[in-house]
């Protein structure tokens, strides 16, 4: 037992070493704060309604009306029954947020580098590296809480996966099992797309150097393994995995029903989405060297330069205020790359790129070459739009890639493959096998080639850049000429100094594998200045964008939205109905009337695709019949400042008789007859083939009503003498909603593009919607199963590991 904790010892206090320094940066959740996170904020406002739902009811509802007019929770954080591996996921999030995810991105990338057969000082020395990534801390920033989730788990998929191939085929099998479970888990499948990416780059390693040592049948063992690992992990997510596939297809990452624009011009057709959505956050290839140099672009759209600034002394000049000058420093726009916006810069670090370019000397075979492999991938993909050919290849032909946005993102697998071979050569450089004097050349190459870089833009600066960005002409109308000039200025004031700061820490390093390999230092020493190199340099670039001001009191972020007099007003009316929110403060925070109200409007990646060619096509064109048969009954609006709930009297109200149910031939007609028609008396169609036009009898006795609502309940009564066609109002979405006419189920259809309805029989009627989709029940009963059989796997297989130390002891 002794020998055992002795063993694990370093381990418990490395694991210990990253909670202190997760909680020391994020120190504020020491005294109850929460940082502010504007995407939380939108998602907080979007799933009020199922989490009051659940409140009050112990229940877990799956449809929401409180956004776009109604849609299922499936991407809004839902729970699912036998989700066990969620469960497993909570408990390793035992720190506050988001120090929690901070403690997630350095375990994950210790235990791949232990995985990697590398020592314990020199494995946590990587997991500073990673974790202090500024893009990892950025996003932690701005509230990509779930992309962030799926970054920290990556690293132990890798692991899991590089067990199996070195033959620890059991150990390898159940961590590839958990951590791609977990990783799932997260419910951000771009991040796992882009992972898939990199293990299909490791797998082409490992499978030529299989090939060139004779060793394919442990390579196909290795992939069989690690097949069967991942149908389990899958299956230990089947209810989220099969919802988000079913939801997909009818969102708008789905194909689109529609061949037309708007406007009337012919639309793109594609499986995915649009091209020009997909590549919109191309990354700059100029901007590449953002990853050395921090603010070699300006860093973020908005810089605070400072009071001794010429931008401060250039608002000064224009007349501003002392205050207002340096409330606009504060504010300077210093990025000057071809993004719309940018937050801060993707810097990997000078100290780490440094001993990347190292290793690229000093580290041989498979490793060194699916990481490089990986980086270069993961660079060329991230330039979208700027490196056309590739990214029109990949959308064109590569499966699933064109289900993403925001390529620029796919750098998260350079931001994991430059750590792992920056420790790598470490490793290389404190072992012996290589001559010192090939280390000392790999050293020369090394600073050549970093510090030549940063020397070449120092003396050359106003040769090789220009320093103009994308929105400079909006500044020189507003402020003139000057102005701008002044900001560039300023650029290059940032571009200098962060260009010398690289400088100095390449030559630090450099400094320091020198001394080692002079025996003036040792290798603990040596590790010792490391990782004061690699915090200084990261960490006092994140300290920058994230810091102890991003947090505010829990109740401020718990709660973010406050009811304003219209709220007020809207929320003393208890019945069912949609509110339109037009003031600016609603613009401005989609999730917000969501919060309090039935929303026309909402902030989400993936809305229904119906839904959103309805509000392209009509709502954001103020077409009152489709707002009247959407039951906006409230619309906020502004004037002057104030804001005030005008009442839609005209709204249809909740579902209604209509004399007329036309068939039209595609969705095309559909859509476009809403322009004009009276949605009162009459309803269009394209659902089924056998659907025919038909006129019914609506006399003033005949009405429907309303008696009992809830996010996935509805309960209507009927009275009409004749038989007729109710049109609900109420999104249509097929995979779920039941509808049951006194207590049988029968079917209804989509009517009006984005509507429910059906016929009804003359008399008295109960009619009741029930969401009641079936995914979520087959769903769970995969989950259950899968987690059954891994647990009896992970008692077996712990039974042999014991039985094997015992055995080696």
């Amino acid at each position: 037992m002794s020998f055992s904790f002795k063993r694990f010892l370093p381990h418990i206090l490395v694991i210990i070493g990253f909670v202190v320094l997760s909680l020391a940066y994020f120190s504020p959740v020491l005294q109850g704060k929460k940082i502010f996170q504007s995407d939380i904020m939108h998602y907080i406002g979007m799933a009020q309604q199922q989490k009051e739902f659940a409140k009050a009811t112990g229940e877990e509802t799956y449809w929401t009306n409180s956004a776009f007019g109604g849609m299922p929770t499936y991407q809004l954080g839902a729970q699912y029954p036998h989700n066990y591996i969620k469960k497993l996921d909570l408990a390793l999030r035992f720190l506050p947020r988001p120090a929690d995810y901070l403690f997630l991105y350095f375990i994950g990338f210790y235990i791949l580098l232990l995985s990697l057969k590398v020592d314990f000082k020199l494995a946590a020395l990587g997991a500073l590296a990673f974790g202090f990534s500024t893009y990892l801390i950025i996003i932690l920033g701005v509230g990509h809480n779930s992309k962030a989730h799926a970054i920290a788990y990556m690293p132990l998929v890798l692991a899991g996966i590089i067990l199996t191939f070195r033959k620890r085929y059991i150990l390898g099998f159940l961590l590839t099992t958990v951590a791609l479970g977990l990783e799932i888990v997260t419910n951000h499948f771009q991040m796992t797309y882009y992972l898939l990416l990199l293990v299909i780059v490791l797998g082409i390693a490992y499978l030529v150097d299989a090939y060139r040592k004779k060793l394919l049948p442990h390579f196909f063992k290795s992939v069989g393994l690690l097949s069967i690992a991942a149908i389990l992990a899958v299956g230990l997510n089947a209810t989220n995995i099969m919802a988000t596939q079913e939801y997909v297809k009818e969102s708008t990452r789905g194909k689109s029903e529609l061949t037309i624009n708007p406007d009337g011009s012919p639309k793109e057709v594609t499986t995915g989405l649009n091209k020009d959505y997909i590549t919109e956050y191309s990354y700059g290839i100029l901007e590449t060297f953002n990853l050395y140099i921090p603010k070699f672009m300006g860093g973020g759209n908005t810089e605070d330069v400072g009071k001794d600034s010429e931008t401060y002394k250039a608002y000064i000049n224009l007349g501003a205020s002392p205050i207002d000058a340096l409330e606009g420093s504060r504010n300077a726009p210093m990025y000057w790359g071809q993004q719309p916006i940018v937050e801060a810069p993707a810097y990997v670090g000078a100290v780490i790129i440094f001993l990347f370019v190292l290793g690229l000397f000093l580290v041989k075979g498979r490793l060194k070459w699916w990481l490089v492999g990986g980086t270069i991938l993961s660079l060329l993909l991230s330039y979208g739009k700027n490196l056309g050919f590739l990214t029109d290849f990949f959308i064109d032909y590569v499966p699933l890639y064109n289900k993403f946005r925001a390529v620029s993102s796919i750098q998260v697998i350079l931001e994991l493959c430059i750590p792992v071979l920056g420790i790598f050569a470490l490793v290389r450089l404190f072992n012996d096998f290589q001559k010192d004097e090939e280390k000392l050349k790999a050293l020369k190459y090394t600073v050549g080639i970093t510090s030549g870089l940063a020397l070449l833009f120092l003396l050359f600066k106003s040769t090789l850049f220009d320093f103009e960005g994308l929105r400079d002409d909006q500044y020189i109308q507003a402020y003139g000429q000057p102005f701008m000039d002044a900001v560039i200025e300023d650029r290059k004031a940032l571009f200098t100094t962060d260009t010398i700061r690289t400088l100095i820490l390449v030559l630090l390093s450099a400094g320091a594998v020198y001394f080692f390999l002079k025996k003036k230092l040792s290798e603990n020493l040596t590790v010792v200045v490391f990782a004061v190199l690699l915090l200084f340099d990261l960490v006092s670039i994140d300290r920058q964008y994230v810091n102890n001001d991003n947090f505010s009191s829990a109740l401020s972020v718990d709660k973010p939205y406050q009811a304003n007099a219209a709220d007020k007003e809207i929320l003393k009316d208890k019945g069912h109905f949609r509110v339109l929110d037009m003031s600016s403060e609603g613009q401005s925070k989609p999730g917000r009337a969501a919060y309090f109200h039935n929303s026309l409007f909402g902030y989400h990646a993936a809305k229904l695709g119906r839904v959103n060619d309805l509000l392209e096509f009509h709502v954001y064109k103020n077409n009152m019949n489709v707002l009247n048969m959407l039951n906006t009954k409230y619309i906020i609006a502004e004037e002057q400042g104030q804001i005030f709930p005008y009442t839609n009297t005209d709204a249809n109200g909740n579902a209604w008789f209509v004399s007329k149910l036309r068939k039209v031939k595609n969705p095309e007609e559909e859509i476009l007859a809403l322009d004009s028609l009276n949605t009162k008396t009459e309803a269009v169609s394209r659902m089924y083939r056998d659907l025919k036009t038909q006129t019914f009898k609506v006399d003033s006795t005949a009405n429907i009503q309303l008696k009992e609502f809830k996010p996935n309940y509805l309960k209507y009564v009927s009275n009409n003498l004749n038989d007729g066609f109710a049109v609900f109002s109420e999104i249509y979405y097929g995979n779920g909603w039941k509808t049951y006419l006194d207590g049988e189920l029968v079917d209804h259809i989509c009517v009006n593009y984005v509507l429910r309805g059906m016929g009804i029989p003359k008399g008295n009627h109960t009619i009741e919607f029930k969401f009641e989709p079936q995914v979520v029940k087959t769903g769970s009963s995969i989950a259950l199963a899968s987690s059954a059989v891994f647990g009896i796997l992970l008692l077996l297989g712990i039974f042999y590991e014991v039985k094997r130390q015992k055995l080696k002891d």
